[in-house]
């Protein structure tokens, strides 16, 4: 399938659903990418905190952190616990520590708020692009990247071993027998009740090594930005692997199910606040 019968394909299927949406997929293999309205910045919520740990290792190898440092980083991508992120923020010094570390990672367009995190308006609304999303990813699994090896491991362990209520999103578009490693983020607007959803990740198998991110936001329900995250993620990664490689039946991943599960109001876990996604 060509990128414009994919994105006619991807326009047809979020065109009855209202909100933006961003969306990219890289084939770290081969290089080959798609992306899907690349020009919009939308909030990481969540997602931030594999941005975040990035930093911290860049500045502190794994082994060298301290046991509460370990722990903080632990929960905050496996559990994707807000306080722990608080802290190593704190850590590698809030908007400037990222900051400085994103140039590093060769991001272009992610930005976040200036300040110590007060509720909402911290890490959580920083802004990105699907395209650095996946510069991020890339900066974990390739040689060329500025974190050692053993540190971009430790992170794709973490993501590997997000909670199972938490490893919905770009999962859906995996086969059986791939690996993931993802993290997800999700906020409720204070100021309108609409719904940040994200996902990011990457999905590894079949000779391949993908690096997806959708970001949505003014989503109605968690649930339906859930539904959108996952039918994007699928429908691009259908197109990059071709008919019959990877059939429906097979999916590995947390498909339309999780989504339909979660606008009934089952968030599967701690429900989010409305101020900062879990």
């Amino acid at each position: 399938m060509s990128g414009a019968e994919l994105t006619r394909t991807l326009d047809r299927f979020l065109g009855a659903h209202g909100g933006d949406i961003t969306a990219a997929v890289r084939d770290l293999s081969t290089g080959r990418a798609y992306h899907y309205h690349p020009d919009l910045q939308l909030p990481t919520a969540s997602t931030s905190k594999v941005d975040i740990l990035m930093a911290l290792l860049l500045r502190t190898p794994w082994r060298e952190l301290g046991t509460a440092a370990r722990r903080d980083a632990d929960r905050m991508i496996r559990l994707s616990d807000n306080d722990a992120a608080d802290r190593l923020y704190e850590r590698i010094g809030l908007e400037t520590g990222l900051a400085e570390a994103n140039r590093r990672f060769g991001l272009e367009r992610t930005y976040a708020p200036p300040g110590r995190c007060v509720d909402l308006y911290c890490w959580g609304i920083t802004r990105t692009t699907a395209e650095d999303q996946l510069r991020l990813l890339a900066a974990l699994v390739t040689e060329t990247s500025p974190l050692r090896a053993e540190d971009r491991g430790q992170v794709v362990r973490l993501m590997g071993e997000v909670i199972p209520e938490q490893r919905w999103g770009i999962s859906a578009a995996a086969c059986e027998g791939d690996r993931v490693a993802l993290k997800n983020g999700w906020l409720r607007r204070v100021s309108n009740g609409r719904w940040v959803v994200v996902s990011a990740g990457l999905i590894r198998g079949r000779g391949h090594d993908y690096a997806v991110a959708v970001l949505t936001e003014d989503n109605g329900s968690m649930g339906a930005g859930v539904l959108r995250v996952e039918g994007t993620a699928e429908r691009m990664l259908s197109a990059f692997r071709g008919e019959g490689e990877c059939r429906d039946d097979r999916r590995a991943g947390g498909n339309g199910r999780n989504g339909e599960g979660l606008e009934r109001g089952k968030t599967r876990g701690k429900a989010p606040g409305t101020a900062k996604s879990p």
